[in-house]
């Protein structure tokens, strides 16, 4: 599933050629995605609007147009946008074609069908669609003291938290595993046993973490690729995830590999007691 950075890569990407560019038509393959594609709005709200802003919440990726409506994506598990000349092929799992001013056109593919597509018309309160939503990892408002209160009574291992998105954004199971062996700290503590001091290097480590990724153009696992259909490339720079039995590049340890809530979970126990 695309993470945090691999949103804010697709956004970088699409940023500089949607701005300022109108919509003209809209295309749907007609099937459902995560919940049904919103045609209606689709066509109401962006035919004849040009585009103003693009940003990310979480991962979430938001489309402002010039009416106020807002066009907001979210990749799921396999989606993937990209800009493409208009009448070049579409290929299969293309869900929806937004055809630009420019003889471009702004595909939505998703293989699995698990992302969504959502309209938010004129007044709608964004901070009420988004409030189930903790802060960015990247802003001030993402702290140690932040973590600590998310924690202070809560048993459940640190890197479920860390994967909690009501506690912080876009933090998924592979950057998860990453911050952690930065941190030293074992993904299996309980998350109300962590030090003040050691919340104060997971936040450290969680920015480095992913701001090296998002300079990295993302990481791809499986078929990540980016709005110009290249894959990133962060996963050169793994020191624990999909390591298991390989020696740690801090203390030479072997990696250990084991299942925390159904996802592959990675750790030394030589850094991280």
């Amino acid at each position: 599933m695309p993470e945090l950075p691999e949103v804010e890569v697709v956004l970088q990407g699409l940023a500089s050629l949607l701005i300022d560019r109108k919509i003209e038509r809209v295309h749907t393959s007609g099937l459902r995605l995560r919940q049904p594609i919103p045609v209606a709005d689709l066509v109401h709200w962006g035919v004849g609007s040009r585009v103003t802003e693009l940003r990310r919440r979480g991962k979430y990726l938001i489309i402002t147009l010039d009416n106020a409506a807002r066009l907001v994506f979210h990749l799921g598990m396999t989606g993937r946008l990209g800009l493409f000349p208009a009448g070049s092929s579409s290929v299969r799992h293309d869900h929806l074609c937004l055809a630009l001013d420019n003889q471009m056109e702004m595909r939505f593919n998703d293989t699995r069908r698990f992302g969504c597509i959502q309209v938010l018309t004129p007044g709608h309160d964004e901070g009420r669609f988004f409030s189930h939503l903790g802060p960015e990892p990247l802003l001030g408002n993402f702290s140690a003291t932040h973590l600590r209160d998310m924690a202070v009574k809560r048993r459940q291992p640190v890197k479920m938290l860390l994967m909690d998105n009501r506690v912080v954004v876009g933090i998924g199971n592979i950057y998860a595993n990453e911050i952690l062996h930065e941190a030293e700290v074992s993904p299996f503590r309980p998350s109300c046993e962590v030090s003040d001091t050691e919340w104060e290097v997971i936040v450290e480590k969680t920015r480095q973490v992913l701001t090296r990724a998002i300079a990295a153009g993302g990481s791809t696992i499986a078929d990540f690729i980016n709005a110009s259909g290249k894959p990133g490339y962060f996963q050169l720079e793994f020191t624990v995830y999909g390591r298991g039995g390989q020696p740690c590049l801090r203390c030479s340890s072997r990696i250990e590999k084991m299942v925390m809530a159904g996802r592959a979970t990675y750790s030394c126990p030589g850094c991280q007691k």
